[in-house]
């Protein structure tokens, strides 16, 4: 075989210079994408060639066959600072909580401080200390390779780099395109990139023919290369650079087309390989074998303890069919290099291979379960395999690793040698695992095509049915599809009184159906039964947490009382996940009800119980029920984007992201962007009411009723309040209605409907009268305002939203606050009060400061028609927003970013008037004073200002 020089980089200049050029200005990040064997890793190495000796260059890999320890490849990168450390006890001492990780540094790390009990803040932490640690290192290059095969956990510790990264760090990631459909899929579905921080993407494509040939020749040290041999080599190899080496390096006499074809080499490199196999001795021959046998690099041990030999080794690394990494592990170079070698071992002699490597991983003092399940069923072993992918699958997710407990379980129901009786048994664990993860699409095809099987049991069929329905009404949003499953499953398990306790527990939760709240009591009153004389902690703790779920939602005065029997501090995992599950229903309640401090609270507990836990499931509900309590709670700054970030993280799961559309409704409609804000309105549930989360629906509907007010049209508001009430009064959990209950009063009053209005108000007042919700009592106020006002009571509609204001002030709801200031300014108004210019200048103020930009105008149109001098908060002017195409950053006016926010969103002048309660005169002013201070000629230039 010919003596050739290792792989040149060809054909990738420009991507080169890209690389080089962005981490040269830090922070930067570079996304390397690309299919096996393409040369990303290639590339990297090129450009780290260019890197200043005085900056560190961090190395980390992510591996195929991964067991769950999040953060992993981070840390192996971490290992080697040691000696760009400062002195001791100048670090950060947030850097001590990487002691644990990284005993390599512990002499050089501050103490570890004592453990935060919320292990969601306890992860945040570690996130700082390693930000602060790289910090620390000065100037440094991190590259993760293989991202594609990363945990959850290492993709959310690279975002929180990339969201807030030290000023010297450059993050270099490599993965494959085809495992993920979209680039930013590699980091996950919220990836922003910071706006000081250079990013790129950088796509690897195979070479063209012409890049085939000045590789070929690079590699042959030739420039005689014909045009036949380069084709055939191109079409041959598919300009894939990796496999254009080995297929170069198998030639005995290259240069000819008829070389390629008399040394046969497929597209993969199969005789590649076997040629430079050939050359080894059988020791070397031997433990290569045995290297591809493991799929993932090594130690020297346990190639030894699975049939390989030191000797053998060592002469694998001299003639580089064998890498060592920085761990000092060996293995191949690439995976298409390993696959080729491990597809040449002869099938008998394989299953023989995988048999000694379980006994050398069985061996060690704490097995990796996934690799010990994957090579027993290369052995042939299917009761091995079943019982390590089983105890696999439950040590990820007793750790919390939900995602690799379903993949294993996902493998295993994918293999065709799964034995029938196992089938079932099995898609009921994988249903399990799904039911506290947000991983749903498969697991519900599985689950159905299960129960058109006929291989299970009566009880195993009614199960299955059961967890169908609990997937499908949950994570999948389909309620409509769910709730038939769970009712025809609890009617089939007559001899499983503890899952059909499950099912009715589930389908007493009031906020899904058109069923009252008697039925879903009487639902839940059939699964305390069941269960009380079962032995099953589980369930029980199932039950016990949909009671103290329903008590909350309805506002019950015992359900504190109940909720404190929730079994949070169990031993057992799984009565503990039952109980977060339960902790993040409450949390969302409690917002719902106004009990602010006390959701607060049970946040915490919830998030740590989940994370405790693995309840994926549950930890997302308690985060984007945050995102409503921020906008319920006057947090508006940024909130829109974090909003639409939450949103892309739980896109799979639509009945999580109801809250999400609902907040991006209401700042919507708070701005005037009314085609916005419908369309978020009807994504929060109104597109399908009565299959939909029915608290945010009925939000969702008051929302859309302002809507309509907002925007003149009487008999559109007056529509959806009846129908919305009608929801509510079919429901009968009125507390749900502190959003609802005011708009559809004021629709009705001011259509003439006072009767109606009145006697809403009463059934309303009824309703809450002995519920713990400090939201619904202040909203029973607003609506008392409401129709008082609307009957020209004006005194007592005045007295009414000065009671509302204050209790929104309390709970704390400041734009609630702000609407009943607003009602209490225009009564003042009516009656001759003095003080209504001042009322109406302090609820202008206060719409301000929140952002509400469309209800402030409101307010100060009045000021003007009553001939009152208002002024924009000085505080507010200049504010610097990145608006044209060019990303000229230009100070605009409070009033000229409202005006180029609607311009931007394709608002006409017209439109933007009615927004702003300007005349179109004056906003053709500001929108050319807009477009003057931007340096643009045409409205479509302009951006929304950040």
């Amino acid at each position: 075989m010919s003596s050739v020089p290792s792989l040149a980089l060809v054909g990738r200049a420009s991507e080169l210079r890209t690389v080089i050029d962005v981490i040269a200005r830090p922070p930067a990040v570079v996304l390397v994408e690309g299919e096996a064997g393409i040369g990303k890793t290639r590339l990297v190495r090129a450009a780290l060639g260019h890197v200043p000796g005085d900056r560190a260059v961090l190395l980390g890999y992510c591996h195929q066959i991964r067991e769950p320890f999040p953060y992993g490849p981070v840390f192996e990168a971490l290992r080697d600072v040691g000696g760009r450390l400062p002195e001791p006890g100048t670090l950060n001492p947030v850097t001590g909580a990487l002691a644990g990780y990284l005993p390599e540094l512990a002499g050089a790390l501050p103490p570890a401080p004592p453990p935060l009990n919320d292990p969601r803040a306890e992860r945040h932490r570690v996130f700082r200390a390693i930000r602060a640690l790289l910090a620390a290192v000065g100037p440094a290059v991190l590259v993760i390779e293989d991202l594609h095969w990363a945990d959850d956990g290492t993709r959310d510790l690279l975002r929180f780099l990339i969201d807030q990264p030290p000023a010297g760090l450059a993050l270099v990631i490599t993965y494959r395109r085809e495992d993920h459909g979209a680039t930013r899929a590699s980091l996950g579905r919220a990836y922003r990139h910071h706006p000081d921080t250079t990013s790129v993407v950088v796509p690897l494509v195979p070479l063209d023919v012409t890049d085939v040939g000045n590789l070929a020749g690079a590699l042959l040290n030739r420039s005689d290369l014909s045009s036949g041999f380069v084709a055939r080599l191109h079409d041959r190899t598919a300009g894939i650079p990796f496999v254009v080496e080995e297929v170069v390096r198998s030639l005995r006499d290259p240069g000819e087309p008829e070389a390629l074809d008399r040394a046969g080499v497929p597209l993969l490199l199969r005789e590649a390989m076997a040629e430079r196999m050939a050359s080894l001795s059988a020791a070397a021959v031997r433990t290569v074998q045995v290297a591809a046998v493991l799929r993932v690099p090594a130690g020297e041990q346990l190639i030894a303890a699975a049939g390989g030999d030191s000797a053998g080794l060592g002469e694998a690394l001299r003639a580089g069919v064998l890498h060592e990494d920085s761990r000092g592990r060996y293995g191949f170079r690439h995976a298409l290099a390993e696959q080729a070698v491990y597809d040449a071992i002869p099938g008998p002699e394989r299953r023989s291979a995988h048999e000694r490597v379980v006994g050398a991983l069985a061996a060690m003092d704490s097995p990796p379960l996934v690799q010990l399940a994957f090579h027993a069923r290369q052995a042939g072993d299917i009761e091995a395999w079943l019982r390590h992918g089983s105890a696999a699958a439950h040590r990820a997710a007793a750790l919390g690793d939900t995602a690799l407990a379903i993949e294993v379980v996902e493998g295993m129901l994918d293999d065709p040698d799964l034995p029938e009786p196992e089938r079932g048994p099995l898609a009921l664990k994988l249903s399990k695992f799904a039911g506290s993860g947000l991983s749903h699409q498969r697991v519900v095809r599985l689950l159905r095509h299960v129960l058109r099987d006929d291989f299970l049991s009566p009880d195993a069929r009614a199960e299955a049915r059961l967890h169908l329905g609990l997937l499908l009404s949950n994570q999948a949003g389909d309620t409509v599809g769910g709730r038939p499953e769970i009712k025809a499953a609890v009617e089939e398990l007559t001899d499983q009184p503890t899952l059909a306790a499950r099912g009715l527990a589930c389908l007493a939760m009031p906020a899904w159906g058109t069923e009252s709240l008697a039925q879903h009591t009487e639902w839940m009153a059939r699964a305390e039964k069941l269960v009380a004389s079962a032995d099953n902690p589980e369930v029980a703790a199932a039950v016990l947490a949909n009671r103290a779920s329903l008590q909350m939602a309805i506002g019950a005065p015992d359900a504190f009382a109940v909720a404190d029997t929730l079994p949070i501090a169990d031993t057992r995992m799984a009565v503990r996940r039952e109980a977060a599950r339960g902790y993040a229903n409450l949390y969302d309640s409690l917002i719902t009800l106004g009990l602010y401090p006390e959701a607060e609270k049970i946040a915490r507990e919830g998030r740590r119980l989940a994370a405790e836990t693995g309840a994926e499931y549950s930890a997302y509900i308690v985060d984007v029920s945050a995102i409503r309590m921020e906008w319920l709670t006057g947090r508006w700054a940024g909130l829109r984007e974090r909003a639409i970030a939450m949103s892309e993280l739980v896109a799979d799961t639509p009945q999580i992201a109801v809250d999400v559309w609902l907040v991006l409704g209401m700042l919507a409609l708070a701005t005037g962007e009314w085609e916005e804000a419908a369309r978020h309105f009807h994504a929060a549930g109104l597109d399908a009411p009565d299959s939909r989360y029915a608290p945010v629906v009925d939000a969702a509907a008051g929302g859309l009723i302002e809507l309509h007010l907002a925007r003149g049209a009487l008999d559109e508001a007056v529509a959806e309040a009846e129908r919305a009430v009608a929801r509510l009064r079919r429901k009968g959990v009125w507390v749900w209605g502190a959003y609802l209950a005011p708009s559809a009063v004021n629709a009705l009053a001011w259509a003439g409907r006072t009767e109606e209005a009145a006697a809403l108000v009463a059934e309303y007042a009824a309703g809450v009268a002995d519920k713990i919700s400090p939201a619904a009592h202040a909203a029973l106020e607003s609506a008392r305002g409401a129709l008082a006002s609307a009957e020209r009571r004006h005194a007592e509609a005045a007295a009414h939203f000065a009671r509302a204001r204050e209790a929104y002030a309390v709970i704390p709801q400041p734009y609630a606050a702000a609407r009943a200031g607003e009602g209490e300014a225009r009564a003042m108004l009516a009656v001759g009060d003095p003080g209504a210019a001042t009322a109406f200048a302090d609820v202008a103020e206060r719409y301000g400061e929140l952002g509400a930009t469309h209800d402030a105008a409101r307010c100060r149109r009045v000021l003007r028609d009553i001939g009152v001098e208002f002024q924009l908060p000085r505080g507010r002017r200049g504010r610097a927003a990145a608006l044209s195409p060019r990303g000229k950053a230009t100070a605009l006016s409070q009033r000229e970013t409202e005006v180029a926010r609607l311009v931007a969103l394709g608002r006409t002048n017209r439109e933007i008037a009615d927004v702003l309660f300007l005349s179109t005169r004056t906003v053709e002013s500001h929108v050319a004073t807009v477009l003057r201070k931007l340096g643009v000629r045409s409205r479509t230039e302009v951006a929304p200002p950040a």
